[in-house]
């Protein structure tokens, strides 16, 4: 009879022990301290954003002796206004956008908002004025509403709806059975890329940001989408400032500023027209994606 109570005793003990490995790793996440955080530098007196975001011959690398990914960047944002940066792959793009907000540390007097140091601005006031849509797009095991509305507290219904109409994916929820509340799988497995990307959007445009960052977020949707979706959102554009990284000429061609990256480095910068009539990097860019869509249209 005590052979049964003797064995679950044993097999108690066992998890006990692995439940405590596991604790100890737990813990030891729970313990590191982050890497960027407020600090005595930080200025709590900073209390709004505007948008205005300044670059001073800031040079960046991930790691101290590592090779720079960014060189000598110097780049005025005035509030309100729309800047693209375009570049081949691995030109620092998306790195210059990482550290708007703080993904990474920028380093001293190299990056400010509204003339303030980055450093200088509380990391909470800072992130909530960012909607910022990654290329990885991350979405949650949710439903559709809650990851539209993820992180804020008081949206309404009616404001998530808005945020889907302007991003274009209502049609698509429209046609779920259980339409804003039919539930994403894990990291947003049942739907496709575009419409991730989308309700990503839609997540990064509801919370009203002075500062709007879209790295790549329409790669994955096709031409007559995007047009589509940047019309719509041109309207929320003109109120922030906004930074749209893109390999498409399509997606940046009307912005006020477009950005040549290559190799870390600013190489070109102007509107779409003044740049092709350089013939530079821009133009030939340009001239490749044309050649591209033209022998997609003979195919």
């Amino acid at each position: 009879m005590l052979a049964w109570p003797m064995i679950a005793v044993g097999w108690t003990l066992n998890m006990w022990k692995e439940g405590l490995a596991s604790t100890e790793r737990i813990l030891a996440i729970f313990r590191e301290k982050p890497e960027v955080a407020d600090g005595p530098e930080t200025d709590y007196s900073i209390t709004e954003l505007q948008g205005e975001i300044e670059f001073r011959s800031l040079s960046f690398a991930y790691s101290e002796g590592a090779p720079q990914v960014l060189k000598e960047i110097s780049l005025h944002i005035p509030a309100g206004t729309t800047v693209a940066i375009v570049g081949a792959t691995g030109s620092g793009k998306s790195t210059l956008v990482n550290l708007i907000p703080r993904l990474y540390q920028a380093g001293k007097e190299g990056l400010l908002l509204d003339g303030h140091p980055i450093e200088t601005i509380p990391l909470d006031l800072l992130r909530r004025s960012i909607g910022m849509v990654p290329q990885e797009t991350f979405l949650f095991s949710e439903t559709l509403q809650e990851n539209i509305a993820f992180g804020e507290e008081e949206i309404r219904m009616a404001e998530v709806e808005e945020a889907a109409e302007t991003s274009q994916i209502r049609s698509d929820f429209d046609q779920f059975p259980e339409g804003f509340t039919t539930m994403v799988g894990e990291r947003g497995i049942t739907l496709s890329g575009g419409q991730k990307q989308r309700t990503a959007i839609s997540r990064a445009i509801i919370r009203r940001p002075k500062i709007l960052i879209l790295d790549d977020a329409l790669s994955a949707v096709d031409t007559y989408t995007e047009e589509e979706v940047l019309k719509r959102l041109r309207r929320i554009m003109a109120e922030r400032t906004t930074i749209l990284v893109s390999h498409r000429i399509s997606t940046v061609r009307d912005a006020d500023l477009i950005v040549v990256l290559r190799e870390g480095r600013i190489i070109e910068q102007g509107q779409h027209d003044e740049l092709l009539a350089r013939k530079g990097a821009y133009w030939q860019l340009y001239q490749r994606q044309m050649l591209e869509e033209s022998l997609a249209e003979i195919n």
